[in-house]
């Protein structure tokens, strides 16, 4: 699916996509796939720990999605039904999981090569401080303080990928929030 997409394939909305892509365009959903894959991977790298699980799931997912796409409602909630998809392969990964990761995961995005190299070495303590503090967070709490925090997805949004209520996904943020601050206090 590395086809070069054309300039009004590009423009089209979701929902327009999604539909065309329910219809059999495998052009429309190569689309969606070229605009979801790296936010798909950024959470699966993130929840994961782990760069090839989290290339894996998001490999699952997109071919999921391909085959389920018939099954998909409402053409507008594409992007909430993969990031459903993709949290819940997740957890399941995480819940399989007999122990901890002891891979560091996010090197998906670096710092600035042109930085002063303290800055960079600063930089990148802080990231793999955070990488530990969140492998401290049940997967619950790391799913909902990533849909928040890193993709900006709302409380409605959250609580229904994770399948909860919007009170319960506020405090597993909140819980996250708390714990994160407490470990990263000493970068402050």
């Amino acid at each position: 699916m590395t086809t070069t997409p054309t300039a009004p394939e590009a423009a089209l909305d979701d929902a327009t996509l999604a539909g065309r892509a329910r219809d059999g365009d495998v052009r429309a959903y190569e689309q969606l796939v070229l605009r979801y894959q790296g936010p798909m991977f950024r959470l699966a790298a993130r929840m994961l720990a782990d760069r090839a699980e989290a290339e894996d799931v998001t490999q699952e997912v997109f071919l999921t999605a391909w085959r389920r796409i018939a099954q998909l409602q409402d053409d507008s909630a594409f992007a909430g039904w993969l990031y459903r998809m993709t949290t819940n392969r997740c957890l399941n990964v995480l819940r399989s999981r007999r122990v901890a990761a002891d891979v560091d995961p996010d090197t998906t995005e670096s710092p600035r090569a042109d930085t002063r190299p303290e800055h960079a070495a600063q930089v990148n303590g802080q990231l793999a401080a955070l990488t530990d503090a969140l492998r401290l967070l049940t997967p619950e709490q790391r799913a909902c303080w990533l849909l928040r925090e890193v993709h900006g997805r709302s409380y409605e949004e959250i609580a229904e990928i994770v399948g909860t209520n919007g009170t319960a996904v506020r405090g597993r943020i909140a819980r996250a929030r708390a714990q994160l601050a407490e470990v990263m206090r000493p970068w402050r």
